[in-house]
């Protein structure tokens, strides 16, 4: 269609300017598939911060600049990342932030970005007097009772609090609003609003809650609120470990979102969150169904193509290119303010899931084989062998000596037998029910009964 190219192109763009899958690695009508999958992959040591932040807007571009100094171990990407962070605060009211940053740098980006106490007093000067004004105003519209007055007095306060930092009186001032919401387009704003400000608080149960108050009113919905709510309610999945229900969530994310949710998520994250709870929640037809063949979100995954190859490699069972991927990525997912935490997890269940895949066709697999496909020791594999055949994932059993994995098959005659007894068992039980109700009968048990009544 040619809207959603309108929509991908741009991104794709600006993803290959952030050197993140970049003009430079797309490969030539020369190049083989061989070379194409071997590609070089951005490090989160060359990852390009401003680009990568020129993702997001608003407040989440800080805090994800912040997060990035905070849990780097290069000092360049630090510096560069909390001068970046140092100019955008400069741009707009959070002076509570800003002095945060300030002493994050501790002088060492020299006088230019050090602490600017006549800009934080001025800051602060202004912010007082706009209180004052909007508190004289909300005082003015309930005294009046006009309530789109007063939602949009609340609505102001809820702006004000969120652009200074103070997100707690923020949430407070949009969930206020909704007493005096007379339309279904107010009751979507103040569920969006509040959205917002529990993701930058972390309370995705609050999260939930208001995806869940704007579902309710369909009508109000166009393609690009509902996008925005699947993401919001993938990331609220995502924080709690439901992993299956957060790809649900990611996939079902339309072409429309584009760039308009960048206050939140970039379509960028979408494939990447989306893709890789997918790779560990679904089986194979669900991963090919609802992933690979989703047209949409295809679109996502154009804008990263690492994504999109490790999931096409998992598929079709190549994967030591696939865990290549995957090792490559996780520089840079480690310093992704969501994702991070789920990492590890998330690792070890693509691996547990490619080694049960790898296993599953075959009545014997040689060890030293699969440790070679796996790019791992042969200890090392028996060791998660053990872990995965423990946990009855893996029906099998390991030749520790000669290196081998035999697949254990259940005993056909003991499960014929099992059957048949319980066949025997059931025909038993219908008999005599059957007996029972033909003795009813005969004894005339329910006529007697209704005459009595």
């Amino acid at each position: 269609m040619d809207g959603e190219d309108d929509i991908s192109n741009p991104h794709m763009e600006e993803m290959c300017a952030n050197g993140i899958g970049g003009v430079e690695d797309a490969p030539s009508s020369s190049t083989s598939t061989t070379e194409r999958k071997n590609r070089p992959i951005i490090s989160g040591e060359q990852l390009d911060i401003e680009a990568y932040t020129g993702l997001y807007s608003g407040r989440t571009k800080i805090t994800r600049l912040i997060f990035i100094a905070n849990h780097c171990d290069s000092t360049s990407m630090q510096l560069e990342a909390l001068r970046i962070a140092y100019d955008e605060l400069k741009k707009g009211e959070n002076t509570q932030l800003f002095r945060e940053v300030v002493q994050k740098i501790d002088g060492r980006l020299g006088p230019n970005y050090s602490m600017d106490a006549a800009w934080c007093a001025t800051v602060d000067g202004k912010a007082e007097q706009k209180k004052e004004k909007l508190e004289s105003e909300l005082n003015a519209y309930r005294t009046n009772l006009i309530k789109e007055s007063i939602r949009m007095g609340y609505n102001d306060f809820g702006d004000f609090y969120y652009a200074h930092g103070a997100l707690g009186d923020a949430f407070k001032s949009y969930a206020r609003t909704r007493d005096y919401c007379t339309t279904s387009k107010h009751i979507i704003q103040m569920c969006l609003s509040a959205i917002l400000v529990s993701i930058e608080m972390c309370q995705f149960t609050h999260v939930t809650s208001y995806v869940s108050k704007a579902e309710q009113t369909p009508e109000a919905l166009d393609p690009p609120t509902t996008s925005k709510l699947h993401c919001a309610a993938g990331l609220a999945h995502l924080e709690a470990k439901k992993y299956k229900l957060a790809a649900r969530k990611f996939l079902e994310v339309g072409p429309e979102l584009g760039n308009s949710y960048s206050e939140v998520i970039a379509p960028q994250d979408v494939a990447t969150y989306g893709g890789l709870c997918a790779l560990a929640s679904f089986d194979r037809t669900e991963l090919k169904n609802k992933v690979i063949d989703n047209i949409n979100f295809r679109n996502f995954l154009e804008l990263v193509p690492e994504v999109r190859e490790l999931i096409n490699d998992f598929y079709s069972s190549h994967y030591a290119s696939c865990l290549e991927y995957l090792g490559n990525l996780k520089s840079n997912l480690m310093l992704d303010i969501h994702i991070h935490d789920h990492v590890e997890t998330l690792y070890d269940q693509i691996r547990s899931k490619a080694l049960i895949q790898y296993t599953h066709p075959f009545v014997s697999v040689d060890m030293r084989m699969m440790a070679d496909a796996f790019k791992t020791s042969v200890a090392g594999l028996e060791k998660e062998l053990e872990s995965l055949i423990a946990e009855n994932q893996i029906q099998a059993r390991i030749d520790s000596h000669n290196k081998i994995l035999y697949a254990r098959h259940a005993d056909q005659r003991n499960a014929t037998f099992q059957r048949v007894l319980q066949t025997g068992n059931e025909f038993d039980l219908d008999v005599r029910a059957m007996l029972l109700r033909a003795n009813l009968l005969k004894h005339e048990y329910n006529l007697r009964a209704s005459r009595k009544i």
